[in-house]
């Protein structure tokens, strides 16, 4: 078994409008029980997820609000990848009368509609920060904080090498966590930015997607996308 873990986004792959349907809560199962690991990584808060997730069990880690915080199931540990953002930063935000205004661990977040806003408070503040556009929404994390560096912090945790994990995501913001692993899916309802740094795309949408990739996993270990990779080395070789 080449394949040990799958990481996955929650909105719009692993969950259909906000919820896990039961057919997806069965392909979670089949992974777990061919003996890979789960792996959740997310924009959403660790709290919210404890809202719309009945089963925190079944994730072997959870890398939430973009891979800024970290909870380790086997020991129920949540971990801070980093330090928070200014309080400055939400001051002006509130200021300026932003809304509506996430507030997360570290993340802050809010409506794409508000870009110009945020843009404006980071640069009149002189901050160093990282911000993430993901369909409609705009996230602002510290620098260098990223769906890869949090997922490296959970395969770190399991022990598991990044060339030995698949990961799926449908957003713009899923594309490096593509990139810093073994084999990167895109949904089928991802836009072109992020099919176009994925090995593979699915041919259903969100978690029939999902569940059509955990059949692949289990049945092939993706196979193709070894050989896909392999190639893609050889030719840069040549």
């Amino acid at each position: 078994m080449h394949f040990l873990a799958l990481a996955s986004d929650y909105d719009d792959t692993l969950a259909d409008d906000g919820n896990i349907t039961g057919a997806t809560w069965s392909a979670v199962q089949r992974l777990r029980t061919s003996g890979r690991k789960l792996i959740l990584v997310t924009g959403r808060s660790f709290a919210n997820l404890e809202w719309v997730l009945p089963r925190l069990e079944d994730f072997d880690a959870i890398v939430a609000e973009n891979g800024a915080v970290l909870y380790c199931s086997a020991e129920h540990r949540t971990v801070l990848l980093s330090g928070g953002l200014p309080k400055s930063l939400v001051e002006q935000l509130q200021f300026r009368r932003v809304e509506p205004l996430w507030i997360g661990e570290i993340i802050l977040a809010t409506r794409t509609e508000n870009a110009h806003q945020i843009l404006e408070a980071v640069r009149d503040l002189e901050l160093e920060v990282g911000i993430v556009t993901n369909n409609n929404t705009i996230m602002v994390l510290p620098a260098g904080i990223n769906k890869a560096t949090g997922l490296a912090a959970a395969l770190d945790e399991l022990r598991i090498p990044a060339g030995q994990v698949v990961s799926i995501g449908d957003g713009e913001n899923d594309a490096i966590m593509f990139e810093s692993t073994g084999c990167g899916v895109a949904a089928a309802n991802a836009p072109a930015i992020a099919k176009r740094t994925a090995d593979l795309v699915t041919e259903a949408v969100a978690g029939v997607g999902f569940s059509e990739l955990v059949d692949r996993i289990v049945t092939t270990d993706l196979a193709e996308c070894l050989e896909n990779r392999r190639a893609h080395i050889h030719s840069i070789a040549v």
